[in-house]
């Protein structure tokens, strides 16, 4: 019965476990999750420079009853670590606490902060996991680890639902993730020696608004930056956005 369940369609029957693999060895499910990721309709951008790194995330407000300032895709992980999540939220929160409870017991256990790639591994491996038994689903993520290492310097890491996790110049993950990934690839190549963080938070701006495909406001938007003279985890505020904003659009 099971064979012939699984005989109808590509994928019939495959799909109905986490672990099974399909004769071309695909596992359905781990795909569901990379598309949930960008049925969220947020897109995100993180962009190394030389000196920095800056994340941004498109806001939006679902509903006019909610209060605007309690929704946000960017999480404060340690001091100088944050991330941006894009897919379902509350995953996001879970995989946060988790990335928060890892950083705080590194820093107990070894004397001094985590570094990012440490915490990026640790965090896919919790992400892999979740890919292994059938009681389990993948995290419907991706996340953005951003931080300045004492030793490494600026920071940019990415992990994905299937416990996948690389460093990046730049990134972007969510809602249109293929148009930004290549507009960031033209701007990191037409830069081979690093960007600025000025140039940094002017690539990450311009991404985002080619994926939204209009002028962006103060409102569309979050952003946080880091950088190697003040390494801590710090989110703009409306109006250094409005400010950011309006630099770009005189600088043009």
């Amino acid at each position: 019965f099971l064979y012939s369940v699984m005989s109808r369609g590509s994928s019939a029957g495959f799909d109905r476990h986490i672990t099974i693999f399909s004769p071309e060895g695909r596992l359905y499910q781990i795909e569901y999750a990379f598309k949930a990721v960008k049925e969220g309709g947020v897109a995100v951008l993180g962009v190394r420079a030389n000196d920095g790194v800056v994340l941004v995330a498109q806001k939006k407000v679902p509903d006019k009853l909610l209060d605007p300032t309690s929704v946000s895709h960017l999480f404060q992980v340690a001091d100088g670590i944050g991330c941006v999540s894009t897919g379902m939220i509350a995953d996001a929160k879970a995989q946060v606490q988790r990335a928060r409870m890892e950083a705080a017991n590194f820093k107990y256990k070894n004397g001094y902060d985590v570094p990012i790639p440490y915490l990026a591994k640790r965090v896919a491996n919790v992400a892999q996991v979740y890919t292994q038994h059938a009681f389990m689903r993948p995290f419907g993520i991706i996340t953005t680890f951003a931080g300045i290492d004492p030793v490494l310097g600026p920071q940019l890491f990415r992990c994905d639902p299937a416990g996948h996790y690389l460093g990046y110049k730049a990134c972007a993950a969510g809602f249109k993730e293929q148009e930004a990934s290549n507009f960031l690839e033209k701007r990191i190549k037409a830069h081979e020696n690093g960007l600025t963080m000025k140039e940094a938070i002017e690539t990450a701006l311009i991404g985002l608004q080619t994926v939204i495909g209009s002028d962006l406001k103060p409102t569309d938007l979050e952003m946080a930056i880091m950088t190697v003279e003040k390494p801590r985890w710090t989110v703009l505020t409306e109006q250094e956005i409005d400010a950011q904003l309006t630099a770009m659009s005189d600088r043009d």
